[in-house]
């Protein structure tokens, strides 16, 4: 088994992430117009954009089923992920992997100019990246989905997403959703956990990071 870190009773980092998430999601029902042109990503070149929206677009979100699925997303795999590599690297998993997601995303932008007028929301990229590191440290968790309701190991569960999401953002058979800077956020978490695994403890061949 992995050594968990012991991080005494403190809140988990995920409740908080999920908090702030709910906190926006409740605002922007208030008042969408605002929250909506103030703080979702929008691409560098046009005016609307504000450098804080690389991280405010994270606690975003475009509907409650959005929400809902990425927070009940985020509990399940960041939860094991957090009490794994410690609060401070899974804060820097998260928010490296939704920085990754706006890269990737501005990219894509780039290369298409119809959707630079575009914002984008939600913390799937985050939640990717978060998702992918769960399947890197227990790569044969059993997991059941939701549809179709298949158990399968967490390891085909991430090659199946991540199959699923370059498909479609190649195809363009699912307009309306940032395929590529999901592919974003998983490239950030494989490559972070990628690199803590390599410099793990000489002497502890079951640990997966270099703890704090």
């Amino acid at each position: 088994m992995p050594y968990i870190q012991e991080e005494g009773r403190q809140r988990p980092i995920t409740v908080h992430l999920i908090i702030i998430n709910v906190i926006f999601y409740l605002a922007t029902k208030l008042n969408g117009d605002f929250m909506y042109s103030t703080f979702s990503l929008f691409y560098p070149a046009t005016p609307w954009f504000k450098p804080w929206q690389v991280v405010s677009y994270m606690f975003m979100h475009g509907g409650f089923w959005h929400i809902l699925f990425n927070m009940y997303s985020l509990y399940i795999f960041g939860m094991a992920v957090e009490r794994i590599i410690g609060q401070k690297r899974f804060m820097i998993l998260y928010f490296l992997a939704g920085l990754g997601a706006a890269a990737t995303q501005i990219g894509v932008q780039a290369l298409d100019t119809a959707m630079q007028g575009i914002p984008t929301v939600g913390a799937s990229g985050c939640i990717y990246g978060v998702i992918i590191a769960f399947a890197m440290i227990f790569p044969e968790a059993r997991l059941t989905l939701i549809f179709p309701p298949v158990t399968l190991s967490a390891k085909w569960m991430a090659i199946i997403f991540i199959g699923i999401e370059l498909f479609t953002g190649v195809t363009g058979t699912q307009a309306g959703v940032a395929h590529f800077a999901h592919l974003g956020g998983a490239l950030v978490g494989f490559l972070l956990i990628w690199w803590w695994y390599k410099r793990r403890p000489k002497n502890n061949d079951h640990s997966y990071v270099h703890y704090d």
